[in-house]
């Protein structure tokens, strides 16, 4: 039973740290966009939710690699700043492709939702493919 649980700090420290990294991956979205995702998506805004959404899941990808194959918690963290960073590239060279992306997404326009959201998904998994390291 304890060989079981000598696993839990370890375990806790990366998740913690894990959920303060969603949490900043959040911030720093909602930051760039030039839309309040949550005010949209309160305002069943669809399109919001399906980018911010898929977003979130292609950031997430990454960081659930970055904490399979980390030396250590250190480790996990820088790449999944990286990740980070990744995603949000993602959002801007979307907007090259669709200068008019916020618009499009503050209109409830689900097809742009789905291309930044599936630009994001797509970077996402080519991200964590690259970190198996």
């Amino acid at each position: 039973m304890l060989a079981s649980v000598a696993g839990l700090p370890a375990f806790l420290a990366y998740v913690i740290a894990a959920l303060a990294l969603v949490a900043l991956y959040l911030y720093v979205y909602m930051w760039i966009t030039p839309h309040d995702e949550f005010a949209l998506i309160r305002s069943n805004v669809t399109a919001a939710g399906v980018s911010m959404g898929m977003s979130l899941i292609g950031f997430s990808i990454p960081l659930s690699s970055a904490m399979r194959y980390a030396a250590n918690i250190w480790d996990m963290i820088i790449w999944g700043v990286i990740a980070l960073i990744v995603q949000i590239m993602v959002f801007f060279l979307s907007q090259i492709v669709f200068p008019d992306l916020a618009k499009r997404i503050e209109a409830n326009e689900i097809p742009a939702a789905l291309f930044v959201g599936s630009a994001s998904l797509a970077a996402g998994i080519l991200n964590a493919a690259a970190m198996s390291y």
